[in-house]
């Protein structure tokens, strides 16, 4: 479980967001942090019994930094205003899909998948996807799957209008092949970060989650 201090320092960082006020609150910060590290880990040493491929993660290594690069971004705030970890096979830079956790107050969620791949990557998928649609399917129709992840995340810049270069039109693996990140998602309110049920809901939808992890990572094994 995740303390309300930690979704209060989030909270507070959201209406404080300036170097002052965080240097003057550090402690608090690197608590929260502390915390979030702390449970990132156990669902490692729980989902690693599961999925071998993240037994030599640390949680430590999935984390990403609080401060935003704000090189080319019109929002000049120093700070993200939520904590994220990335549990991909090789490490969150490994360009793999993999499992993420997002806390962020009153915007959480769980969830994993392929963001954003190398166009040589992003080619791969398409292919096995074309290649394998009905198990790609069985796997994102089952009954269980669709009570946690109803559909691909289909937010903005996800999805291509038209079908990429080398598939017919009449492809029935059209709709799928049009995306260029392929991601499931399940919302997390407040009350379930701060249940003693967070862990085993959180190992419990990473299982779920693992078929199709496996599938996108496929083509690169």
């Amino acid at each position: 479980m995740i303390s309300s201090a930690t979704l209060k320092f989030l909270q507070r960082l959201k209406k404080n967001n300036n170097k002052a006020w965080f240097e003057a609150h550090r402690k608090d910060y690197e608590t929260a942090r502390n915390e979030f590290e702390n449970f990132i880990q156990s669902v490692l040493d729980k989902h690693s019994k599961n999925d071998p491929d993240l037994k030599d993660l640390t949680a430590k290594k999935c984390l990403f930094r609080i401060n935003r690069d704000v090189r080319f971004s019109k929002n000049k705030s120093p700070y993200k205003t939520n904590f994220g970890a990335s549990m991909d096979k090789g490490g969150k830079k490994s360009g793999l899909a993999g499992y993420y956790f997002h806390l962020e107050p009153g915007q959480s969620f769980l969830g994993g998948g392929l963001w954003m791949p190398q166009p040589d990557s992003l080619k791969k998928v398409r292919q096995e996807i074309d290649y394998c649609l009905e198990e790609f399917r069985k796997i994102i129709g089952s009954k269980k799957f669709k009570t946690v992840y109803p559909n691909l995340y289909t937010g903005e810049g996800v999805q291509l209008s038209k079908l990429p270069q080398g598939f017919e039109k009449d492809n029935p693996a059209a709709p799928y092949l049009k995306y260029k990140s392929w991601l499931m998602i399940s919302d997390i309110t407040d009350g379930d970060l701060t249940s003693k049920n967070l862990l085993k809901r959180t190992v419990d939808a990473f299982s779920i989650l693992q078929p199709f992890i496996k599938f996108l990572n496929r083509p690169f094994m």
